[in-house]
């Protein structure tokens, strides 16, 4: 198993490709700092440790999710806290990962 998929990643490429398609919305669950430094294009920051008070505000996106952050155990965080809440949500890993298929 590689490092990645510790956390709950080893999401493909292609299931990637697949979300986006279907309009996913990108959220990067890294701190501010961190997301002005770079991020996904048109992903929405939402920091982990606020996930929880978002939750509402995610349903309402009425979308797939793909979650992202640094290295992908944040997201792998965020995800397994969403799918609990019955958001359909992938962790994409780090953001590098997903923005390479963002046009």
């Amino acid at each position: 198993m590689s490092f990645f998929g510790l956390f709950g990643g080893g999401i493909s490429g292609a299931t990637i490709e697949e979300y986006l398609k279907e309009g996913a919305i990108v959220i990067d669950v890294r701190t501010v700092g961190e997301f002005n430094e770079g991020h996904v294009k048109g992903s929405k920051n939402i920091v982990l440790n606020s996930i929880p008070a978002k939750v509402g505000e995610v349903k309402k996106l009425n979308k797939k999710v793909i979650a992202v952050c640094r290295s992908g155990a944040r997201s792998g965080q965020a995800t397994s806290f969403l799918k609990q809440q019955g958001i359909d949500i992938i962790n994409g890993g780090p953001w590098q990962n997903v923005a390479k298929f963002v046009k």
